[in-house]
This record gives C-alpha cells, sequence and structure tokens, in this order.
C-alpha cells in the first residue's frame, strides 16, 4: 500500500514504539496493555494516509478531494466556490484540479475551528493560484480542529498535470476550489467526490 508523502514524523515514531512494546509483551505479557492499543493506531495511521494510484477523470476541472460537497457558494467577483469537506476516512492527498503552471502557494496563519464550522474560513490554511487555460485557478487547503499540518508536495513555478499529487491535509479538514466566472458546478450540496476523478464542472 502506498503512503503519502509527509507522513513519517507522525507514524514513524507509533509504529516504532507499537513494535517495541509488542516485542516486551513476549517477556511480561502486562506491556500487551500499551501493545494493544498502539498496534491499533499505527493500523489506523497506515488507512487514515494511505495514497492509492487512480485512473484520472475526464474534464475541465477536476475536484481537488475526497470528501462530501459541503456548500457552493457565489463569490462577488463571479466566481463559485465549491467547499469539500474531507473527514479523517478519507484519503487525505489533495491533487491539482487541472493542468498548468502553480503561481503562488501561501500559507495563512489562522484558528483550528471544525471545518465544518462556517467561520473556518479564518482557520490555518495554504492558499494556491495555477495558472491554466481557464485563466487563474484558486483552491484552499484549510485545516480544521484535528488537522493541524498541511504539507504542501510544490512550489511557485512547478508545472503540474491535472489530478496530480500536489500536497497532503493531515487527518482531513476542507478544500475550496473557485471556479471561474461563467463556469457552473457539476455537483450539489451532498455529493461525494474523488480527488483527481470526480468532475466538478458542467462542459
Amino acid at each position: 500500500m502506498r503512503l503519502a508523502r509527509g507522513v513519517s514524523p507522525w507514524l514513524l515514531p507509533t509504529a516504532a514504539t507499537a513494535a517495541a512494546t509488542a516485542l516486551l509483551t513476549l517477556r511480561d505479557r502486562r506491556w500487551a496493555l500499551a501493545a494493544v492499543p498502539l498496534s491499533a493506531l499505527t493500523g489506523g495511521m497506515l488507512w487514515f494516509f494511505r495514497d492509492p494510484d487512480r485512473t484520472i477523470g475526464e474534464g475541465r476541472i477536476l475536484s481537488p478531494a475526497d470528501g462530501v460537497v459541503q456548500s457552493i457558494d457565489p463569490w462577488p467577483d463571479g466566481r463559485t466556490r465549491v467547499a469539500i469537506f474531507m473527514n479523517p476516512l478519507n484519503v487525505h492527498v489533495n491533487r491539482a484540479p487541472l493542468a498548468g503552471k502553480v503561481t503562488s502557494v501561501q500559507h495563512v496563519a489562522g484558528g483550528f475551528l471544525p471545518a465544518f464550522n462556517k467561520d473556518s474560513d479564518q482557520n490555518e490554511r495554504v492558499v494556491w493560484h495555477f495558472e491554466t487555460a481557464l485563466g487563474d485557478i484558486e483552491m484552499v487547503q484549510i485545516a480544521g480542529a484535528v488537522a493541524r499540518r498541511i504539507v504542501p508536495y510544490l512550489s511557485a513555478g512547478a508545472t503540474v498535470e491535472q489530478g496530480e499529487r500536489i500536497g497532503l491535509i493531515r487527518l482531513g479538514s476542507r478544500v475550496d476550489i473557485y471556479l471561474p466566472e461563467g463556469i457552473s458546478p457539476a455537483v450539489s450540496v451532498g455529493d461525494k467526490t474523488v480527488a483527481g476523478v470526480t468532475r466538478i464542472d458542467h462542459g
């Protein structure tokens, strides 16, 4: 099973501690009180940080995240924001919605409210801009109450293919994608999305 880049600081210490306590259990069964939950936690982290290969979908704009469409909002400048909520069981690796060039990757400090909270727009986040065939496309990775670390894989100036892995939000949260003016969403609130597969714009 492929694991996401950027998980080592969390996974390796947990797995090492689980292995050590499992060995100690061979000498004294009381260590099982620690070995069992640590082994379960390691297994859970392996699942949380999976990064499966995918056949990239077709469409001008693909979903950048696995999750559920939380809201679709018209923006004052004519764009439409599609917010995708990622729960802890979703794949946490985000993907490029279009092919193009990364023009900026900006980290913005903020809070850690639950991602479903309407005020989570002010949370810790990373704002991406892509230069694409449709013009400038903005995408925002937003940390939540549990996810307190966003790991971008790329820097400004990088060229990306549609559906390429671009970053990780540890343990879920939210990803917003802004559709350009004149492009309507092909998804509705409550729809499930798959990063790099689900088309989110009408053709």
